[in-house]
């Protein structure tokens, strides 16, 4: 069943509280990131801030675009190894899914499970996941479901497992791995490790491919991922006070061949300031504010990575052309 309250890890409150988690330490932690990075050369940003309420439902719209592969190809992927997928879980199995957003993918995976214990979908954006969970709840009302408000990027501290549960599984789509530097990805990697100890990690994670399908996908024709980019600083805008002119940005995206890795980037228009905490940052015309990276691997790359973060590699699913991949592996004991 779907707890009544989301739990924050951060506060120790609820989301009861007639402040939503997202507009008190989260907001905070995001103005401080902000002012570091303006403060920076070059400047840069963590992808975490895309995640508001408007930047989820952006990113929802991305998902269905037809240059935007990833999410379709991982889906199929799961559709089509979901019993497979399954058997490795065993019976009473709890899953924890990373940075939940929509929760469209476990789906697949609830439906083809053997007496699923209980779901914790952990994610930063407190209102999205709270709609998501309680959808999910009605069409699985069988199902413990109980939401977790934090950023999964931090050390997690999560409810003890249910007697007579099975094992816990991670559940981390999307290839959201590749959001992080390669560091950390390992650090994300061992947290997960500890939080899943006896248990094991279902990953998904974008492959190195033809350059033309990676820009096509993040410069989609619709501009939804410039949207989706430029609502950093929309956000900034609503939360922090700042006064960013968005169409004096425009948004970048491209592959950096040698890093094996999509680049975004907001890019200043022309010269301009920006207030924020007192102080006054300036943009040169051209300048810009880095605000994702989205890495791209090997299935021997990614599990080589696995490996240096305590994982034991188990089975890979991928599609015909090996676009995405979908990792099984054994967290450490």
């Amino acid at each position: 069943m779907l707890t009544r309250s989301l739990i924050n890890i951060e506060s120790g409150r609820d989301a009861g509280d007639s402040r939503p988690a997202e507009n008190d330490s989260l907001v905070g932690e995001f103005a401080h990131d902000l002012m570091r990075a303006l403060a920076s050369q070059p400047r840069a940003i963590s992808p975490k801030y895309f995640y508001d309420e408007q930047g989820s439902q952006l990113f929802d719209r991305i998902c269905e675009l037809p240059e935007y592969y990833p999410t379709r190809t991982e889906l199929g992927i799961l559709a089509r190894n979901a019993e497979d997928i399954a058997s490795q879980m065993g019976p009473h199995a709890e899953i924890v899914e990373f940075g939940a957003g929509s929760l469209r993918k476990v789906r697949l995976l609830l439906d083809a499970m053997d007496r699923p214990a209980r779901f914790l979908p952990i994610d930063i954006s407190g209102e999205h996941l709270a709609r998501s969970a309680a959808a999910l709840q009605d069409d699985y009302p069988g199902l413990d479901v109980q939401p977790v408000v934090a950023d999964y990027t931090q050390r997690m501290l999560l409810p003890a497992a249910l007697p007579g549960a099975g094992r816990r599984v991670g559940f981390f789509p999307g290839s959201t791995i590749g959001n992080f530097t390669p560091p950390e990805a390992l650090h994300f990697l061992q947290v997960a490790g500890q939080v899943l100890r006896g248990g094991a990690l279902l990953l998904g994670a974008d492959l190195v491919k033809e350059p033309a399908v990676l820009h096509a996908a993040y410069n989609d024709a619709q501009g939804v991922t410039a949207a989706f980019n430029l609502n950093l600083l929309a956000r900034a805008n609503r939360e922090l006070g700042t006064r960013f002119v968005l169409d004096q940005f425009a948004h970048s995206a491209f592959y950096n061949a040698p890093q094996q890795r999509i680049e975004m980037h907001l890019v200043s228009r022309r010269r301009q300031k920006i207030a924020l905490g007192g102080e006054c940052y300036e943009f040169d015309e051209g300048e810009t504010l880095h605000t994702e990276n989205s890495y791209k691997f090997t299935i021997e790359s990614l599990r080589a990575l696995a490996m240096r973060a305590g994982f034991r590699p188990g089975p890979v699913w991928t599609d015909e052309d090996k676009l995405f991949s979908v990792h099984w592996l054994h967290a450490p004991a």
